[in-house]
């Protein structure tokens, strides 16, 4: 069993930051110890002056290889989970899709099959229920059992996920009995559709546009429904990718009544804006995604809502498309544009840049973008902190290290940045998976397979 120990640095959790080494044991977290305190031996030492030592990321919301509108994601799971290393995070929760008229567990197979043997990192999944029937709901049972606790539905995609009303109900009540939590994509889909019909009708066709019509009282107006179904239902509802301060309203409404609610953003929505959308020669098409990009007054109402706990996690939601030949597909309709954004590999960057810049601070960047995560979806105590008994997920962090983000210098399979250009406080020096070096000093080291899959337990949020 190789031992590594890792001296010097600064220990941050969600929960304290203290001076510490670190000695690990094979693929887990054995002891910390003041410094020259303990007399330990190990294989390997890592010398981590004047850096932070901190849990790998958990990204529990991205779409590797996900199929939409007629094409892929660019990232498959070997180099979707590269990228997320590079980039310091050391576990992604993905969705399996059932297929409409198929069963949960052929679309969960189909997902198995995409990731196991090419995971660089350990992954899980989520389940996307598109099809919400007696037969889908008594799956959930057998799912949840299985590790696999957590369902997404959309109030959004009328012909493709959506679920109305009624279905999104009886999932909610199946998992108020099962443990299992809801997450919700809460936009009127419905509405959305008749304005995208009536823009298209005005020759309104270029990128901007996508925003303008997915409106932010037709996000807030859906949160507030599935709040008051979950209500209804007696369950947790978690609702993902918040953008718009209407719908982080009624969140933060529905927490101060106490009800178990819960809000994800994305960098993208704290970083980038309607500016992005607006930008000339369908420039603005590599911005698409949903829910949209608001204007840049919005994110000042995410980052207040971070720091009061109305919003717990920060995941990418990645999902990316190459400008070339799949956002093109677009061209002069912007309904056609794929939506989804790159960023599995900048996210722990770019909340570090929010703590040099006093959004947040440094144990909330690690709480929001590893601890909460982990406790949300059955994760935590193996993932998201750095404990004895926890996976040897470590990243060695060096606040002091600068950057520009690039396509040129990323490694997600896309072909663009959404932050090109923008100058990063901070980098990722060394990534421990499971107490195997995956990064080290600008090399990768890991391989295709070894992450593992993760069967993960209801939510303590849950439970």
């Amino acid at each position: 069993m190789t031992r590594t120990l890792i001296t010097g640095g600064l220990v941050i959790t969600a929960a304290e930051e203290v001076h510490a080494d670190v000695l690990i044991e094979g693929s887990r977290i054995a002891a910390l110890a003041t410094p020259g305190t303990q007399n330990w031996t190990a294989d390997r030492v890592v010398d981590a002056t004047g850096k932070y030592v901190i849990p790998g990321g958990v990204d529990a919301h991205t779409h590797m290889e996900m199929p939409f509108g007629g094409t892929f994601a660019a990232d498959s799971f070997e180099s979707g989970t590269r990228a997320a290393a590079w980039g310091g995070t050391t576990t992604i929760i993905d969705f399996a899709i059932q297929s409409p008229g198929q069963s949960l567990r052929t679309g969960l197979d189909a997902w198995h099959a995409k990731a196991d043997g090419k995971c660089a990192i350990d992954y899980g999944f989520h389940m996307i229920l598109s099809d919400v029937n007696e037969s889908s709901l008594k799956e959930m049972d057998g799912l949840v059992a299985e590790g696999i606790s957590s369902f997404k539905l959309f109030t959004a995609y009328p012909g493709v996920f959506y679920s109305d009303d009624g279905k999104i109900l009886r999932a909610m009540q199946r998992a108020a009995g099962n443990g299992g939590l809801i997450m919700m994509h809460a936009e009127n889909g419905l509405a959305i559709d008749v304005l995208v019909e009536q823009a298209l009708a005005r020759g309104e066709t270029d990128p901007r546009y996508h925003g303008e019509v997915r409106k932010a009282l037709l996000e807030a107006e859906a949160t507030h429904r599935v709040i008051k179904l979950a209500q209804v239902a007696g369950a947790p509802v978690y609702v993902v990718h918040v953008s718009a301060r209407e719908a982080l309203a009624e969140i933060a409404r529905a927490r101060t009544e106490g009800l178990p609610v819960f809000g994800e953003t994305c960098p993208q929505y704290l970083f980038l804006s309607t500016d992005n959308l607006a930008e000339p020669d369908f420039e603005g098409a590599k911005y698409v995604c949903s829910t949209p990009l608001r204007p840049r007054e919005h994110q000042a109402a995410l980052w207040r809502g971070l720091r009061t706990n109305d919003l717990q996690v920060v995941s990418t939601d990645h999902c990316p498309f190459c400008f070339t030949g799949q956002k093109e597909l677009g061209r002069g309709d912007f309904s056609k544009i794929p939506n989804g954004l790159p960023g599995v590999e900048n996210r722990m960057d770019l909340l570090h840049q929010a703590v040099v810049d006093g959004h947040i601070s440094r144990r909330r960047w690690i709480e929001i973008a590893c601890a909460t995560p982990a406790r949300m979806f059955g994760l935590y105590g193996r993932k998201g902190t750095i404990a004895p008994g926890a996976d040897a997920d470590v990243v060695i962090y060096d606040p002091a290290a600068e950057q520009t983000i690039s396509a040129a210098t990323h490694h997600m399979a896309v072909d663009y940045s959404a932050y090109e250009g923008r100058r990063i406080a901070g980098r990722v020096k060394t990534v421990l998976s499971r107490g195997e070096v995956v990064i080290d000093r600008g090399e990768f080291k890991g391989r295709p397979g070894h992450g593992v899959y993760l069967a993960r337990s209801t939510s303590q949020y849950v439970r």
